[in-house]
């Protein structure tokens, strides 16, 4: 016999997430050694006539903020090639290019380094005025707008003008576009398109979308920008805070950043996606040009073939990071100005506007249980961050494969990455918010979840929410037993169900925790940013923390599943 679980509450809300500001000013600092190592493996297709193979040789980087100091690299291939040349293109980039005639076997490229990587966040001073004027002549071909970087076109102005028109520093106005491109771009893994002009029309795009339209508002304005390209590393680090740690974590891969220039700050990076005038020291940086085109050539594959001939080269990226020595004294305080969305800054004394965030006062609907139970729950129900690639192998995955007029075949590298997180460690607990805005029968909640062929069960429990954080247990799904599920390829769909459970939700905050036992080996896949709920919604807990003060600066891929009634 099923049990009715329904739950109550004297009020609700039709608006549950009141904007507030998400920006955080940082002091402190990281300082890592790191043994970086990137690996391809290239297996021509049969009549292939010559194989290509570029790769760029990581640099020396100082900023005011983020700096990079190699201390040794090497590039090696383990088949010697008939040819290797070096060449540094316009924007300082050193490029070796191997070639390979007539290739009968796999080549393995492996490009090695240590570096000393360090960010310095104290208060930054900039006096640089807006518009900027009598800018060095070095400067010009970041101005320039490119198919990727519309600078030029009139929607891109129009946008660049209204968002900086009252702004009398550089700072306000770079401050002003990126809390814009912040809070209107949605991070997806595979957008149809990777310029400037998508992301501004779509509000939807990967890290190459994001460098290309804050480039292009900024250019727009007159403010010079470069795309950088390099390797973001998996290692997170802490910001502490006064009521808890928030976690970041990047995903181990390909990523796309700018670096903006101040008269006199020079050249200083940023992160479009979550930091402003620095960028963590995760980030290894490899390429800089005008555009993602134009920073193609680390990893760049191209190869010629007999004519009629098919097929693309077999691939396989593989990167790793060792941290010798690792340091992080980060401390975040929440300003009351900003985006809604998570921007990292270090302090700065400059003139610009503390725009305060309008909080959204919901209104209350009182529900009765009465209510509840007598509503006629019958239109299908989904809801959740849905978003991600299933089944999918990151590490053989590469970008698009181009032919030129001269029959020559080129395939660029891919910033397809797996934001995934190790979820079944012992000691530990995941748990993701969901926002409920009707009332609604449960019937699953789905995890985007990959087994690496390890036994034993998962569950998921449903708990309540106060103030913030994961409260009492409401309900328990039915287990899954891993031997049962098979092997999958990548990330897919694995729905709990709690349909024999009979639950009726009022509307709210939840919380769904992964619950585990017998040792299973299980990845979560997550998005960057927060696209479904609230910024404070992905947390986690250790042994000895019962109040989930760990909080996680992205969101689970879920979804939850149910019948609505049809009048709310």
């Amino acid at each position: 016999m099923k049990r009715l679980i329904l739950l109550t509450a004297a009020f609700v809300f039709l608006s549950f997430i009141p904007a507030s500001a998400e920006n955080y000013l940082l002091n402190g600092g990281q300082d890592s050694t790191i043994r970086y190592t990137m690996t391809q493996s290239v297996t021509p297709t049969p009549g292939t006539l010559k194989l290509s193979l570029s790769y760029v040789k990581p640099q020396t980087y100082l900023s005011p903020t983020y700096k990079q100091q190699v201390e040794s690299a090497d590039i090696r291939f383990s088949v010697g090639p008939d040819s290797r040349t070096t060449t540094t293109d316009e924007n300082g980039n050193t490029i070796i290019c191997a070639t390979w005639n007539s290739p009968g076997r796999t080549v393995n490229a492996t490009v090695a380094c240590t570096v000393r990587n360090s960010v310095t966040l104290g208060t930054l001073k900039t006096s640089a005025p807006f518009p900027l004027s009598n800018l060095p002549s070095k400067t010009a071909r970041y101005l320039a707008p490119t198919k990727q970087v519309p600078s030029t076109d009139p929607m891109i102005k129009q946008k660049a003008a209204d968002l900086t028109r009252a702004s009398k520093t550089e700072f306000d106005a770079v401050q002003k576009i990126l809390s814009w491109v912040v809070d209107h771009m949605r991070y997806v893994q595979r957008p149809e398109s990777f310029d400037g002009m998508y992301a501004f029309k779509t509000g939807r795009g990967n890290c190459q979308n994001y460098s290309h339209l804050s480039a292009a508002l900024m250019r727009a304005a007159g403010i010079p920008v470069r795309i950088v390209n390099g390797v973001t590393l998996k290692k997170p680090y802490e910001i502490k805070q006064k009521n808890g740690t928030l976690v970041i974590k990047n995903a181990k891969g390909r990523h796309s950043w700018i670096e903006v220039y101040f008269p006199d700050l020079k050249w200083v990076p940023f992160d479009p996606q979550c930091t402003e005038l620095f960028v963590s020291n995760r980030f290894i940086r490899v390429e800089v040009g005008i555009d993602n085109n134009d920073t193609e050539n680390d990893g760049l594959i191209r190869w010629t073939r007999v004519k009629d001939s098919t097929g693309k080269p077999g691939f396989r990226e593989d990167i790793s990071a060792d941290f010798v020595t690792d340091k992080v004294t980060l401390v975040g305080t929440k300003t009351s100005y900003g985006p809604k969305n998570n921007l990292f800054a270090p302090p700065v004394l400059a003139a610009f506007e503390k725009k305060p965030v309008v909080h959204e006062k919901p209104l209350p609907v009182k529900i009765s249980p009465k209510q509840l139970k007598l509503m006629s729950y019958t239109v299908p129900f989904l809801f959740g961050n849905l978003d991600f690639p299933a089944h999918l192998d990151f590490q053989s995955a590469h970008a698009r494969i181009e032919r030129s007029p001269d029959g020559t075949m080129k395939m660029v590298k891919s910033f397809l990455v797996e934001t995934a997180q190790y979820v079944t460690t012992r000691g530990k607990k995941y748990a993701q918010s969901f926002i409920l805005k009707k009332p609604l029968k449960l019937s699953s909640i789905g995890l985007a979840l990959h087994n690496f062929g390890s036994g034993g069960q998962i569950w998921v429990e449903l708990l309540s929410d106060k103030n913030g954080v994961p409260d009492r247990l409401i309900s328990t799904s039915d287990p899954m037993w891993l031997e049962k599920t098979g092997y999958l390829p990548g990330y897919s769909w694995f729905d709990f169900s709690f349909a024999d459970e009979n639950i009726i939700l009022p509307p709210g905050r939840y919380w769904a925790a992964l619950g585990f036992t017998g040792g299973p080996i299980v990845n979560w896949f997550f998005t960057y940013g927060k696209p479904t709920g609230p910024q404070d919604g992905t947390r986690y807990r250790t042994l000895f923390d019962d109040h989930w003060s760990h909080s996680l600066a992205f969101e689970f891929n879920y979804r939850v599943k149910g019948f609505a009634p049809k009048s709310f």
